[in-house]
């Protein structure tokens, strides 16, 4: 059907805001085509380069020999810090982080030394030929450990509100306990990469697998002793990230770059799997300590935390990561007397840093292991429990942290999925078949989510883009924030279609390219689409602006007669396709470019006194889960899962969906079978798929109900009042551990409280489970 004959038929553009389109990339992804940075055609004369590691977590390097080395076959050069001729430095905040040990490692598996080989066999082979001598000093691994030795990367800090040591004395009911919450490492399939280009007089081109092209391009040029306009960095796609590509790429960008400014060659790092594990951050791991009084029905009257997070040998990420666990330890409830202590603690292992949450998901595992706690001693229904300690939506509506809850929809959330899980009934029918059942036992739960969305740094919530309408009628649009298989590219162009009211075919969104759009934060904190999604509807608003006026005085009508519709312009009583009226305005010297940029409004806070509004918005959701568990061997199997979450008026249904299911699920992995294990000399010991599990297909329950909030549109301006989907879902699998919690609970007939730790391993399930035989 051609554009005139759509238009006369009523039918939309393709690819508007609001349908389910695929992903842009979904055919390339299918069929191999997608290129990712190690497909990208080699350049002659390529480099390739691989590190040397401390075997060791804590100590002074006092020799460091690599004439073996740089006489090895296919050994182009070597380097270690001292040739560095910039800044040793790849912190992201704080400068604490070297590209290279300077003399000292802390941690095993820090960047010693790097090598430049003809091949990349010949590179990692070369790296075992160093002689280096290490004078061994204590490490702290624990969290536990460093709290009591005052190790920490970063002050503490406290948040206060009310008096909770008096509303926890005078309280009818109390209760304290300490868990351990594991780490999680990203696992992305495509490990950490970078191939660094040189250019004339000394300039240099990096292609990075990064969230944050422009931290990779300012850190690169800062270790080469250059400045910013110097150095462009590109990342059309990611083969996933999850946080693990935000400020950790800077190390892999620095070595690459580092080695093809030295050698005036390109350069290329990729890491293999157990390099990239070893190497880099993760999701923080936490041992948190509760007091909580409570009345009769559960409600909390006084709450006291304190969480001990492993931070690593560095800061990275972890002040603003620990500030968003402090902000989250509440969920859905509220808390009107709260103490929250957080420890930021330095240990001698990997840097940890940003995982999907980004300390959200850290922060609500308190807490609902608080109410799950609560309802368990009480012998109530846990969802009973939570319900009585909501948030209100006129009254007890102000957070810890004094932001007012504005949008508050949990209820009609939680209500939801509570009906069509048909919960009370399963809930019963649970019971009944733990009466009746010796060895296997089941679990249901149902949680909460209420998730703060904007970078909780305010200068964060910025973006820009660059649109291009070529006389053809077809559209580049370049933005901030970088595809790493969320959509974000194909959500960017759903917007620049409706804008313009053109099918999206006729869009093109190009490489995130620092070149192009400077200065853009990272694609996280789950903005991507709120964010450039704005930024590019500015820009395309300015090209279109422009095209009404032209259209207006060249057919002499006013603006107002002047509209876009289904591939045409209606100027008038006649219609012209868009691309005729493209290029009458471009033979006119018309502009057919323009920059777009966005700040969120509103927001505003004071980190000083942790308080303001540092969320623009919330996005809610909720989730029952059906577990069965196997009561010999601590194994287990999900077997229902029902979820309600909240996307506003989603951008894009079919991509939002995946996004939840996808999120669900790698939480999931997180608190059942992701386990991240140190000996006690800080080595990692999980570095690979043969010991570190994640979710496979098998794990997905055969029974896995999704639904999107029908007819919640955000009461925000966000862009067509959709919300942000990226990191939310993830908390929903919280109803997962809790449903491990309420099985291993029935072994005493629900009397003793589970002594459940994460990750839910069999090996811990079947701890928990001897608990309770013992207590009972």
């Amino acid at each position: 059907m051609d554009d005139s004959a759509r238009q006369h038929s009523g039918e939309r553009i393709s690819g508007a805001v609001g349908t389910p389109i695929p992903h842009d990339s979904a055919h390339l992804h299918v069929s191999g085509a997608a290129l990712y940075t190690d497909d990208l055609p080699e350049p002659r004369g390529l480099l390739h380069a691989a590190v040397g590691l401390s075997p060791v977590a804590h100590a002074r390097i006092a020799a460091l020999d690599l004439g073996e080395v740089l006489q090895a076959p296919g050994v182009v050069d070597a380097m270690t810090a001292d040739d560095i001729p910039g800044k040793n430095n790849c912190g992201p905040v704080v400068a604490d982080d070297p590209v290279l040990a300077p003399g000292v490692v802390e941690y095993a598996g820090q960047a010693v030394f790097a090598v430049a080989a003809e091949s990349v066999e010949a590179a990692r082979k070369a790296v075992h030929l160093a002689k280096v001598s290490y004078e061994e000093l204590k490490p702290i691994i624990d969290p536990v450990e460093a709290v009591a030795a005052s190790s920490f990367v970063l002050p503490s800090e406290v948040i206060e509100r009310g008096d909770s040591r008096k509303a926890i004395d005078a309280a009818a009911h109390r209760l304290q306990g300490r868990v351990s919450l594991g780490g999680q490492d990203q696992f992305y399939l495509e490990g950490q990469i970078a191939m660094a280009l040189p250019r004339e007089d000394g300039d240099l081109f990096v292609y990075s697998s990064t969230q944050h092209p422009g931290e990779v391009q300012h850190l690169v040029a800062e270790a080469i002793g250059r400045s910013s306009k110097d150095v462009v960095v590109e990342c059309r796609r990611m083969g996933g990230a999850f946080g693990g590509k935000e400020s950790q790429p800077a190390l892999i960008a620095c070595i690459a770059s580092l080695l093809a400014h030295k050698t005036g060659r390109p350069c290329k790092l990729r890491l293999d799997r157990d390099v990239d594990m070893l190497m880099t951050g993760k999701r923080h791991d936490f041992v948190i300590d509760y007091e909580v009084g409570f009345d009769d029905d559960g409600l909390i009257s006084g709450i006291r935390f304190e969480f001990a997070a492993r931070c690593g040998m560095s800061a990275d990420l972890s002040g603003a990561i620990n500030d968003r666990t402090m902000f989250h330890c509440d969920n859905a409830y509220f808390l009107e007397n709260i103490s929250i202590v957080s420890h930021r603690c330095k240990t001698n292992t990997v840097s940890n840093t940003a995982f999907r949450g980004f300390g959200g998901p850290q922060g609500m595992f308190a807490i609902e292991h608080v109410i799950d706690d609560i309802a368990r001693y009480l012998s109530r229904n846990p969802l009973d429990v939570r319900k009585r300690n909501f948030y209100g939506k006129t009254t007890r509506n102000v957070t810890q942290y004094q932001q007012t809850i504005e949008d508050n929809i949990i209820e009609d959330v939680v209500t939801q999925v509570e009906s069509s899980s048909d919960y009370a009934a399963r809930y019963a029918a649970v019971r009944a078949f733990n009466a009746d059942s010796a060895l296997l036992k089941k679990g249901i739960a149902l949680t909460p989510v209420k998730f703060g969305i904007s970078f909780t740094a305010t200068h964060l919530n910025q973006a820009g883009a660059l649109l291009h309408v070529y006389t053809d009628g077809t559209v580049h649009i370049n933005h901030g924030g970088t595809e790493m298989g969320q959509g974000l590219f194909t959500k960017v162009a759903q917007v620049v279609a409706e804008e313009l009211q053109i099918d999206i075919d006729r869009i093109k969104i190009t490489a995130s390219d620092t070149s192009k759009v400077p200065n853009a934060s990272a694609t996280a904190a789950s903005a991507g689409a709120d964010l450039n999604g704005k930024a590019a509807q500015a820009a395309a608003q300015t090209v279109k602006r422009r095209l009404i006026q032209f259209a207006a005085e060249h057919f002499n009508v006013e603006p107002s007669a002047v509209r876009f519709e289904n591939n045409e312009v209606l100027v008038g009583g006649q219609a012209i396709g868009f691309a005729e009226l493209v290029h009458l305005a471009w033979f006119a010297r018309t502009s057919l470019s323009a920059t777009g940029f966005y700040k969120t409004p509103k927001i505003n806070y004071d980190r000083s006194t942790f308080s303001g509004r540092p969320f623009y918005y919330y996005a809610y959701g909720a989730a029952v889960s059906e577990v069965i568990v196997d009561t010999l061997t601590g194994e287990h199997r999900l077997l229902r899962v029902d979820i309600v979450h909240d996307c506003g008026k989603s951008l894009n249904p079919a991509i939002d969906l995946g996004q939840i299911e996808g999120g669900f699920i790698q939480g999931a992995g997180w608190l059942t079978t992701e386990e991240l294990w140190w000996n006690e000399k800080g080595e990692l010991k999980t570095h690979a798929p043969s010991t570190y599990k994640i979710p496979v297909c098998s794990d997905v329950p055969e029974e896995f109900h999704v639904t999107i909030l029908e007819s919640q549109a955000n009461r925000e301006e966000t862009i067509h009042r959709s919300k942000a989907v990226g990191e939310p879902p993830l908390m929903l699998s919280l109803s997962v551990f809790h449903a491990l919690r309420d099985a291993v609970a029935s072994v005493s007939n629900y009397q003793v409280l589970p002594g459940l730790n994460a990750p839910a391993t069999p090996e811990s399930v079947l701890r928990a489970i001897d608990g309770q035989r013992a207590a009972g």
